[in-house]
């Protein structure tokens, strides 16, 4: 059978497969999307890289770096012995969840040594997503404390790892003592579709806390 592709101009299908793909906003410049900046926070090794690594459209920005034994009496890997490397600025990547919206992930390094960093990194955020293992939940608190503090929208979204315990939301929620109104959901930071159900109820979220 004769191949359509092989009958056209060199470098043509290239070009309308990537036409195929562009969002209605790329195409048409009389319309501009709506850019909203998301924060993904949580403790070390709590799988904030992992998250925006799933969901980025484009080849998200690492600032990771190899553990050494320098941080051995600060970083605690019992969670997560076979952790190699740890972020040390932020992760970065890019969503477009509708025709005219396109979210701008931002992910905070957890030690507290770098913790300096979130007040910029916080700033035009319109929410959080903050991540909790239940394995050490009180590495979120700091987190918690902190968009509490300064009133930025957030969700709490357990990332369930292979082998702990799962437990429900709203257990979560009593352990954390997170407000009803807070949305507390268990997803896998691996599963693209588990990170995208989490941004969309942050989002929700956001705009039923802050219509304007």
């Amino acid at each position: 059978m004769d191949s359509v592709v092989s009958d056209a101009a060199p470098g043509v299908a290239p070009l309308l497969d990537e036409e195929e793909n562009l969002q209605a906003w790329q195409t048409d410049r009389t319309r501009a999307p709506i850019a909203t900046k998301i924060v993904v926070a949580g403790g070390f090794g709590v799988g904030k890289t992992t998250l925006v690594t799933a969901v980025s459209e484009i080849q998200p920005l690492q600032t990771e770096a190899l553990m050494t034994q320098a941080s051995e009496e600060t970083d605690d890997l019992t969670g997560t012995p076979d952790k190699l490397t740890t972020t040390v600025a932020m992760d970065f990547g890019r969503i477009t969840l509708d025709d005219d919206l396109v979210l701008y992930l931002f992910g905070t390094p957890g030690q507290q040594r770098f913790w300096f960093m979130w007040d910029d990194l916080v700033r035009g955020a319109i929410g959080a997503v903050v991540l909790a293992d239940t394995r050490r939940l009180s590495d979120c608190f700091p987190a918690l404390d902190y968009f509490e503090s300064c009133g930025l929208p957030y969700v709490v979204a357990v990332n369930h790892f292979d082998g702990s315990e799962r437990f429900e939301p709203e257990d979560v929620r009593e352990a954390l003592t997170v407000p009803p109104h807070i949305p507390v959901m268990i997803m896998d930071a691996r599963r693209r579709i588990s990170v995208v159900e989490t941004l969309l109820a942050l989002v929700g979220h956001a705009l039923e806390v802050s219509p304007e």
